[in-house]
């Protein structure tokens, strides 16, 4: 019992000071506003995020069709959100380095014959001086020709489009992990950034299934998933059905990462009468290295939101979190004009991590 609430302690002890300094008021209510004025480009700037995209030459490379599709979604992009819901690491709750995440998958093919292409978002390398910023930019598989292995293009290098797609794959050559990671995956979790879809926070993160003492309806199953970790089990099946089904599947088996060496496997397993949700089977993940080919459960679908546990614990006052995720996780809560101005003080006299 002491070591479940000292785990407890402690996660909630490194979300808190994230939540309460990481993103300023000052921050979301500029972005907020750059954003509902059209101007995706300047609620980026406010958020701290540099955009290394350009859309007429996405629409060049991939089409006008993706490229119209890339602008709705930067439309409504809440980067103050996404900054909200960046993974980080402990002691300070700084972003972890060194990522590539997708926010969006668009199966398309560019003239140079790539695809898919994602929306990416990248934190810097731990060396590099990149302070706190992340970038947006495009993501698409290295063309590599013809099944049959016949060089495409002229033979210094350069080919179709090589202007524009240079543009795309700079990221890449800068960057030690370009590819969009297995582990972190917005593009299934749009309601972390996407404002039209911030309502399935609630839905999402298993807020409608907690009681009001915080705790899941099933517990931990005792010897495989250890308690007091704050492990979203309650939500791993349905989470689990939406990766397999990106996939094309309904069943499957999904690898769930715990820590850098803890994982279970997740067995998917379809409804008898086909209506219903997803039921589950969770056994210890085999020590062959087979798990290591699975798909990966995210870690967005990992662990419980740590907001929920935040306001369900009294940790923090509504008020505090990000108001989108404030009106997904309490909707009938009214935020006051004293609890908002209390924090913009709060935060003023902190150093931003």
């Amino acid at each position: 019992m002491l070591t479940q609430t000292a785990n407890g302690d402690s996660r909630l002890s490194f979300w808190l000071p994230v939540r309460e300094f990481a993103v300023p008021p000052a921050m979301i209510e500029t972005a907020t506003a750059r954003r509902r004025a059209g101007d995706w480009a300047g609620a980026c700037a406010a958020a701290g995020i540099d955009v290394d995209l350009n859309l007429r030459s996405v629409a060049r490379t991939y089409g006008h069709d993706l490229a119209a599709r890339v602008r709705a979604d930067l439309r409504h992009l809440a980067p103050d959100l996404l900054r909200w819901h960046m993974p980080r690491i402990a002691p300070h709750g700084l972003l972890r380095p060194g990522l590539t995440i997708a926010l969006a998958r668009y199966d398309a093919q560019g003239r140079d014959g790539v695809g898919p292409v994602h929306l990416v978002v990248r934190t810097p390398p731990a060396w590099a001086d990149g302070g706190q910023r992340i970038s947006l930019a495009l993501w698409a598989a290295p063309h590599v020709g013809p099944r049959d292995g016949s060089h495409v293009g002229p033979r210094d290098g350069s080919h179709d489009g090589s202007h524009d797609r240079s543009h795309f794959e700079a990221g890449v050559r800068r960057h030690p992990h370009p590819r969009p990671s297995r582990r972190f995956r917005l593009d299934l979790h749009r309601h972390l950034w996407d404002a039209r879809r911030t309502d399935e926070l609630r839905v999402r993160s298993g807020a409608d299934l907690m009681p009001a003492d915080g705790r899941p309806q099933n517990p931990d199953p005792p010897g495989i998933v250890p308690r007091g970790r704050g492990c979203a089990v309650d939500r791993w099946a349905a989470e689990a059905g939406i990766l397999l089904q990106a996939q094309g599947r309904t069943t499957g088996t999904v690898a769930v990462r715990l820590g850098a060496r803890d994982r279970l496997v997740l067995d998917v397993i379809a409804d008898r009468d086909g209506v219903g949700p997803p039921g589950m089977r969770i056994v210890a993940a085999p020590t062959d290295g087979s798990v290591s080919a699975l798909p990966v459960l995210p870690d967005a679908a990992t662990w419980l939101l740590p907001d929920l546990e935040l306001i369900r614990t009294g940790s923090i006052e509504v008020d505090r979190l990000h108001p989108l995720v404030a009106s997904a996780l309490v909707p009938d809560h009214s935020p006051t004009a004293s609890s908002r101005a209390s924090a913009e003080e709060h935060t003023s006299n902190h150093q931003t991590p």
